[in-house]
This record gives structure tokens, sequence and C-alpha cells, in this order.
């Protein structure tokens, strides 16, 4: 069958950093370059999932999203407060500071994505960015990595955090496509779980820089299909 002419499947909702993007590289790019290039790598994965925690703090506490720039700074530097990373905090002058949290919204893409966006689009797809942030976060994002959408939404404009379900339900709401018709793509398995919940269909893509603490066998079952990068997407869509 011909995914563009009767497509079983409709819609294909992409996380953003980490699924698309390479937020590793920037980020690396501006810690101080005296910190070790292990030591900065650890610095920004252990950074990068203190974030992910303090979005799953505020949902708990049912707080609405908090500007993404603000979680940024703050789980910066607290992670900067552990006793692992303190030494490396006096090298973290306000510009510095500054430059990390924008590295965030100047990452490239994945080298396996533009041809797989390409392929689902001539397939007929409607492609979305589905992902916690903000809208500015997610223009600039688009710009730096040359990914174009049929739509950009963040947590905050639909305000609330995925993995809520509230989060699922109501994007499929506003692009009127029933759970089963859509997939969600993700590199992280909080977002794969809360998609299933909500009965969408569910690719995850494994990423070495995101998902550290998860066991990928576990990650594996859980999902309509698991790929180690994304040049199998299209195939693996129009399989379901």
């Amino acid at each position: 069958m011909n995914p563009s002419r009767n497509p079983k499947i409709k819609a294909i909702f992409f996380d953003f950093m980490g699924t698309c993007l390479d937020w590793h590289t920037p980020v690396l790019s501006a810690l101080p370059p005296s910190i070790p290039t292990t030591t900065a790598s650890s610095l920004a994965i252990t950074w990068r999932h203190t974030y992910f925690d303090s979005n799953a703090a505020r949902l708990a506490a049912n707080l609405p999203p908090e500007d993404i720039d603000i979680t940024l700074r703050a789980t910066l530097l607290s992670t900067l407060s552990s006793p692992k990373y303190a030494q490396y905090q006096p090298l973290i002058t306000d510009d510095i500071l500054q430059n990390c949290i924008s590295a965030f919204h100047n990452m490239p893409a994945w080298p396996d994505v533009p041809p797989a966006i390409a392929s689902l689009r001539k397939a007929g797809y409607e492609l979305f960015v589905f992902a916690n942030g903000t809208p500015r976060l997610q223009l600039d994002l688009c710009k730096s990595s040359g990914l174009q959408f049929d739509m950009l939404f963040s947590s905050a404009l639909l305000g609330v955090y995925k993995p809520a379900l509230e989060s699922y339900e109501k994007v499929l709401s506003l692009v009127k496509i029933k759970p089963e018709e859509s997939v969600q793509v993700a590199a992280h398995a909080y977002d794969t779980r809360g998609a299933k919940a909500t009965g969408m269909r569910t690719v995850y893509v494994r990423r070495w820089t995101d998902d550290v603490n998860e066991d990928m066998d576990v990650v594996r079952g859980e999902n309509d299909a698991f790929l180690e990068n994304m040049s199998g997407l299209v195939e693996a869509i129009a399989a379901l």
C-alpha cells in the first residue's frame, strides 16, 4: 500500500532535542576548554538529566511549564554545586553560563535525520515537532538545524509537560488525529511511554546522549519499533 494515498498512519510527532538534534556538541563547545573533555561530557549529560528531573518534579507538583531557559540556568547551577563538579564552578562565569544556555538554541541535526524527514514528507505524512520547551526555542532550533515541520508544539504552547497524558491528548485534538493514526518518535522512554498510554504508536530512536540510565532491552520491548538511528524510520512507520 502506498502510504501517500490511504495512510493508516497520518501524522508523525517528533521529540526534538536529543531525538532529532545533537545537543551535546554545542554544549561541550560552550563549556570552558580547561575542563577535560570526558569530564565536560559527563557534566553536560548530568545537567541534561537534572533538567529532565526538574520538569518531572514540576509536573508531579501540578505546576505549569517553566521557561526552559530559566530551568536550564537553575539546573546547571545545581549540577555545578554537586561534589563531583564543584571544582569547576568558578570557571563558569556569567558569560559562559549564558553561552551554555544559548547552546540549547543552536543545535545541528543528527546526520540521519534530514533524509528521514525528507522521505517521510515524500510519503505523504504530516510531520510535527512535539517536545517540551518554548516556541522561541523550537523556532531557533529549526533555523540552526535546517529542519522543517508542519507545526511546532511545545510544552509552553500546550500548557503542560510531556509525559502527562493531557499533553498527548491535547496535541492530537488540535490536529484532529486519532491516537492510532499517529506515531511518536523519541529518544526518551518517558516520552514513548506517555504516547503509548494515550494509544499512539511509538518508535524509539536510540541516541548515546540520552536515556543513559534506561535498560535498553526493556525499552526495546515497549515500543512498536526500536531503531539505532533514523535511517530505517520510513520503513518502520510504513510497517505499522
